[in-house]
């Protein structure tokens, strides 16, 4: 397999949004990667989300410059 795998790792609140940022994510071609996670924001009292995802880019080399989300 030639090409860039990358990995991002989805955060927020456990809400509507965080739900949408993880659809966003695999209609863009990223993949779950795990399970969640979740874990309580002791300063807000809110429950907070973690998602893993990957995604292979063929033909593409890894740059540290390279802005994940627009992958």
């Amino acid at each position: 397999m030639s090409g860039m795998r990358a990995y991002r790792l989805l955060t927020g609140e456990d809400d509507s949004a965080f739900c949408h940022k993880v659809t966003a994510a695999l209609n863009a071609g990223w993949e779950l990667h795990g399970s969640p996670a979740y874990a309580c924001d002791a300063t807000t009292g809110r429950m907070r989300c973690a998602q893993a995802v990957v995604k292979h880019v063929p033909g593409r080399d890894y740059d540290p410059g390279q802005k994940l989300g627009e992958l």
